[in-house]
């Protein structure tokens, strides 16, 4: 595993991000991130400021992990890294996308969910898979039944996590980190309830710690 992909196992959590307003919220959200314990976000390229909000929440934190979500073609991959991504996450598994990052040398997590892609994701060498979406492809009790065939993989799940069941993903050795967006809802966001978001983080934080340390 990458020095990257080490580091967001470590964190355990994943924000994933949307950030309509990358100029007024973006600074701030990755402040209350870093505050809570979680230095690392996705940002989902769902909304049209992506690119920026990476930028500004990279130089506002320059300690976070910052990458880019929903990564649907290799211009968005150039868009995200010439932003200061760290990681590419992509929806699906797009070999293309997959081969592209490999070449410029940044983790990419493509989500997988079957036995067809992970095969592929095994004959593209890679590591880490996202599990999309988690609980609406069979949750946890997939991803287990998944790893006795292809045990060769660390999965970070994203899709109904929250922290009511968040200690039972991570609570599995075959998952790595949880994605999600409890954390940085968009009434959150919003309504800059930043001291909230960093709660939020402190409480996942706190399960993480008690899963690692039992």
């Amino acid at each position: 595993m990458d020095a990257i992909s080490k580091r967001i196992s470590e964190i355990g959590v994943v924000p994933v991000i949307k950030l309509n307003h990358p100029q007024q919220d973006a600074a701030p959200l990755a402040r209350a991130l870093c505050a809570g314990g979680v230095p690392v976000a996705e940002v989902t390229f769902r909304a049209a400021g992506a690119a920026e909000a990476i930028r500004l929440m990279s130089e506002a934190c320059p300690e976070m992990l910052v990458g880019a979500g929903t990564v649907l073609t290799t211009d968005q991959v150039d868009q995200a890294l010439e932003a200061g991504a760290r990681f590419i996450v992509t929806p699906g598994l797009d070999p293309d996308i997959v081969t592209y990052c490999q070449g410029k040398g940044v983790p990419v997590f493509p989500g997988c969910t079957t036995p067809t892609e992970y095969h592929t994701a095994r004959k593209l060498g890679l590591e880490v898979l996202k599990f999309f979406p988690a609980e609406q492809s069979g949750g946890l009790s997939k991803i287990k039944a998944m790893s006795a065939p292809f045990p060769m993989f660390k999965i970070m799940p994203t899709g109904g996590i929250s922290l009511k069941n968040l200690k039972e993903y991570l609570s599995s050795p075959v998952v790595c980190a949880c994605g999600g967006s409890y954390m940085v809802s968009a009434e959150l966001i919003d309504n800059h309830k930043w001291d909230e978001i960093t709660d939020l983080c402190r409480q996942s934080v706190a399960i993480v710690k008690e899963v690692r340390n039992g």
